[in-house]
């Protein structure tokens, strides 16, 4: 993973359909950063993924192109600071104190689950589930073991925050 740090690539897993494409940030045996790329030249927030079943890991010449482009429009490619991948529990935790509000997918990657923390133990995570519409709408329980991926301040979780903050004016 050394020799891809900082640089974009794409993580293929055995037992996923998506790919996930970002710059490298951090690993450590569990856990992979990237400073997410969804799209053609645009950066948006950051994918935490389990270092677990990666089938491969791609960088070819349209990474090599793509990289040079955003990298050309001045967007940064590194973390703005540092986030603990020791374990889980540390992961969330700082997310939910930095930004407060992330999203998380399990195995099946039919749905994402944002919201903000509520409670982390050392079996689940719960959470207040926020709705497409940028209401809170209840808890949602998570085992610990199921959560995959973990993403926080992309535009869609940033929009919703406006939302929330529009509301609570009101």
């Amino acid at each position: 993973m050394e020799k891809y740090l900082r640089q974009l690539i794409s993580i293929v897993f055995e037992d996923k359909k998506e790919v996930f494409t970002g710059f490298l940030i951090d690993w450590t045996e569990d856990w992979i950063l990237l400073k997410n790329n969804p799209v053609d030249f645009i950066i948006d927030g950051y994918t935490i993924l389990k270092n677990k079943n990666v089938q491969s890991i791609i960088q070819d010449e349209d990474h090599e192109f793509t990289e040079r482009v955003i990298k050309l429009k001045g967007l940064k490619t590194s973390a703005e600071d540092v986030i603990p991948l020791r374990d889980l529990p540390s992961i969330i935790n700082f997310i939910s104190q930095r930004y407060e509000i992330f999203q998380i997918a399990k195995k099946s990657d039919k749905a994402v689950y944002p919201g903000k923390l509520l409670e982390l133990n050392e079996k689940e995570l719960i959470i207040d589930f926020l709705g497409t519409e940028g209401q809170f709408e209840g808890e949602m329980n998570f085992n610990l073991n199921k959560i995959r991926v973990i993403e926080f301040d992309t535009d869609y979780i940033n929009s919703l925050k406006l939302v929330i903050q529009e509301n609570t004016k009101k």
